[in-house]
């Protein structure tokens, strides 16, 4: 797959610059295909597209509700048509497995298109309030304006769409940048846009490295920043904002703590501590890689985590039986082989995994990875290591297991296991992070989602999510 192009004002142009971006598949290391690297004439261009689409009279942000429901509900239909094709082209990029691809990168975005489509009629709504001391106020909500959307490669298409789906129910215009990491699926996305009929410039995508990021974010004609990736890359893009005095949402790293409670039925929930702590391969924010198990089933704990490692099957991204596919370059890879070293030899207890698997030669694996007997405040059980590696810690008492749950510069999500759903409730209220799941984790389309301390600023989902692309306004009468 070739892209020559790149998607802005509607159309597809040609690149200012002559460079491209070359994609591997994270399962072979055999190419795969390109795309043309922006720079920043490509950013200027796209903007402009952008601001065009907002500020004209009549543009994207002065369309009906119900006008711009349909336009969306327009794109989720030609994504459902493209969904095979997009989530395979996903898979063969950053290595999800094809069983996780399908239903989180074919479909999650339609699904957020649909939902706040149906919240669209609430994006420009108006509220009147008796004032004080008198007279009264039409408080308004207005789309905040073009936003920049910089994107990560881990869930490329879902997380678009976390601010993608809002920003267009609010009336904003966007210009996407890519992670260089991920770079055809967008393609398909333009392609979708192009059927759904949608206004040129509203939806604008510009793939590039950290360069043509840290230009877009910096750009004169951006209202609002969104951006999803890395703690230290968020720092970077949150100082930009602040010195502009630009709204931003940042959503970052985890290090997500699973508090096991002593009456959990772990037998009863294999699948879904599976799916909260080595989903896309440990390649997610979200997932509950730390985890706090009771000193008391200390070793029946441990026993099933390193069964379900080794039971784990490990392979090409594109098999269906595959659960454990590649991570998505031999950079990450190394990086993740750094943390197994650095575990060994802060005194980690390996029960399974640490090197690469037989009969794997090429693409970029790792097997499955349990530490036992970890300390809190050893390195892997403080930084996020993004890739299918599990430590566990055992505590005294329902105290201990919040301290340390609570004890990390993360805030994201996590998680508690446990047979009374009350009890876990009463636990979940005492640990300091944004999200958390009872017997299991994934987020809610309806509900806000983002971190707290390290792990980002703003929410996204969730009419709070429409919010972040919206400016109030007051007006006062007497």
């Amino acid at each position: 797959m070739k892209v020559n192009h790149l998607f802005i004002g509607g159309k597809w142009t040609a690149p200012a610059g002559g460079d491209t971006i070359t994609v591997t598949s994270a399962s072979t290391g055999e190419f795969l295909g390109s795309a043309p690297a922006g720079v920043d004439l490509d950013v200027d261009h796209a903007v402009q597209a952008a601001r065009s689409a907002f500020d004209a009279p009549g543009g994207w942000p002065a369309w009906e509700p119900e006008r711009r429901a349909a336009a969306m509900v327009r794109l989720a239909e030609a994504l459902d048509a493209g969904s095979e094709v997009m989530a395979r082209t996903v898979s063969a990029q950053n290595g999800m497995p094809i069983s996780t691809a399908e239903p989180f990168e074919g479909k999650v975005p339609a699904m957020l298109l649909r939902y706040y489509a149906g919240l669209a009629a609430d994006a420009s709504g108006e509220e009147t309030r008796v004032g004080l001391p008198q007279g009264t106020t039409v408080v308004r909500r207005e789309p905040i304006g073009v936003v920049a959307a910089v994107m990560t490669w881990n869930f490329p298409q879902t997380m678009a769409f976390f601010k993608i789906a809002p920003a267009l129910a609010a009336g904003c215009t966007l210009v996407l940048k890519p992670a260089p990491q991920t770079v055809l699926d967008p393609a398909l996305l333009a392609d979708a846009i192009e059927t759904a009929g949608f206004p040129e410039g509203v939806i604008n995508i510009v793939p590039g490295g950290p360069e043509a990021g840290a230009y877009l974010v910096s750009h004169p004609g951006v209202d609002k920043v969104s951006f999803t990736g890395s703690t230290a890359a968020g720092r970077r893009i949150a100082a930009a904002c602040a010195a502009l005095l630009r709204p931003v949402t940042l959503e970052l790293g985890g290090k997500s703590a699973a508090v096991i409670l002593d009456d959990a039925d772990l037998a009863s929930h294999l699948e879904q501590l599976f799916m909260a702590s080595l989903i896309n391969n440990g390649q997610t924010c979200f997932a509950s890689t730390r985890i706090l198990a009771p000193r008391g089933r200390y070793p029946e704990i441990v026993e099933l985590y390193t069964a379900m490692a080794q039971g784990a099957v490990v392979g090409d991204a594109l098999d269906r039986a595959t659960q454990i596919g590649p991570l998505v370059s031999a950079s990450q890879r190394d990086r993740v082989e750094g943390y197994i070293r650095k575990g060994l030899s802060e005194g980690a207890r390996l029960t399974t995994g640490g090197g690469r698997p037989a009969g794997l030669d090429r693409g970029w694996f790792v097997e499955p990875t349990i530490f036992a007997d970890v300390e809190n405040s050893s390195t892997v059980a403080r930084e996020e290591i993004f890739g299918p590696v599990l430590t566990i810690t055992p505590y005294d008492g329902e105290d201990e297991a919040v301290r340390l749950a609570n004890d990390s510069a993360y805030g994201l999500a996590g998680t508690v296991w446990t047979s009374d759903l009350d009890r876990g409730a009463r636990v979940a209220r005492r640990i300091r992070t944004g999200t958390v799941g009872l017997n299991g984790y994934l987020p809610d389309v309806t509900s806000p989602y983002g971190g707290r301390k390290a792990s980002g600023l703003g929410r996204e989902l969730g009419p709070e999510g429409l919010q972040a692309y919206q400016e109030l306004q007051s007006i006062y009468r007497p």
